[in-house]
């Protein structure tokens, strides 16, 4: 396996953490494989000063970073999943729905971002359909399976084709 930078997980409060994706690295923290059996996911997400950031190809400036979420479907995440994006697009903080149903990548934009506010953000999975809110707002996607989500977290991660071009620390409270 390559090497590359990985930034620190820091707990910061109850059931808090702030995760790093270092300069020039994808992911925020590697080999941390936690099973999910659920039907909701409830957190906290601030961004801070470093989730503002140009891409070194001006086209890849509306590619979308993942922030949170599961694979689903007792499948592959790029098979089927559900979660929250971000990207800096337009001098803020845009936040979008992000999921592959059957290999087949959707996506929606939910709402903005205050950076060093808080948003509340919630996914329901429901019988072929996922839900997710942030603040009050919500979008619906297309989802493969029925019932209860069976896969794995999905943790934050810089790119697309680029890399984070400097540290960028993101702090996400479980809040179910």
């Amino acid at each position: 396996m390559p090497e590359f930078p990985l930034g620190p997980e820091q707990e910061i409060g109850p059931n808090a953490i702030a995760y790093t994706i270092k300069k020039g690295g994808h992911y925020s923290i590697r080999n941390s494989f936690k099973t999910l059996s659920t039907d909701q996911i409830r957190f906290s997400v601030t961004f801070d000063s470093t989730a503002i950031y140009t891409t070194k190809n001006p086209a890849n400036q509306g590619d979308i970073n993942k922030l949170y979420g599961l694979a689903d479907c007792n499948s592959l995440h790029q098979v089927n999943s559900v979660r929250f994006g971000w990207r800096w697009y337009g001098n803020r903080l845009e936040v979008l729905a992000y999921t592959y149903k059957n290999r087949a990548r959707n996506y929606a934009f939910v709402g903005y971002a205050t950076l060093g506010q808080p948003s509340t953000c919630e996914i329901r999975l429901e019988d072929q359909a996922y839900i997710l809110t942030m603040d009050g707002r919500s979008v619906t996607l297309p989802r493969e399976c029925d019932g209860v989500g069976q896969g794995y977290r999905l943790y934050p991660y810089f790119g697309g084709d680029e890399v984070a071009p400097h540290d960028i620390t993101i702090s996400i409270q479980q809040l179910l």
